[in-house]
């Protein structure tokens, strides 16, 4: 190894910069479900697992929210059947 090393052209920050769209955060995750995503990944072939978690929450957002039409009609079938 040298001596003396010249990191004036350095740059702080990280290495690979974070895609547009994308916020790179910390949490913490349970190690049987990081397990499973890593094992489901494996078991596809190779990929991302970071990824797929990104596509299971999405899909639980996506689905969890309910059309205001069906709302509507909830509300007022509880609010009916209370009134009778």
């Amino acid at each position: 190894m040298r001596k003396e090393y010249d990191f004036s052209k350095g740059k702080r920050g990280p290495v690979v910069q974070v895609p547009k769209g994308k916020t790179r955060i910390t949490i913490r995750i349970d190690d049987d479900i990081l397990a499973w995503f890593r094992d489901q990944v494996e078991q596809a072939g190779g990929g991302n697992y970071q990824t797929l978690m990104n596509v299971a929450l999405r899909e639980y957002i996506q689905g969890a929210a309910e059309p205001l039409e069906k709302t509507l009609r909830r509300v007022l079938r509880e609010e009916l059947k209370r009134a009778s």
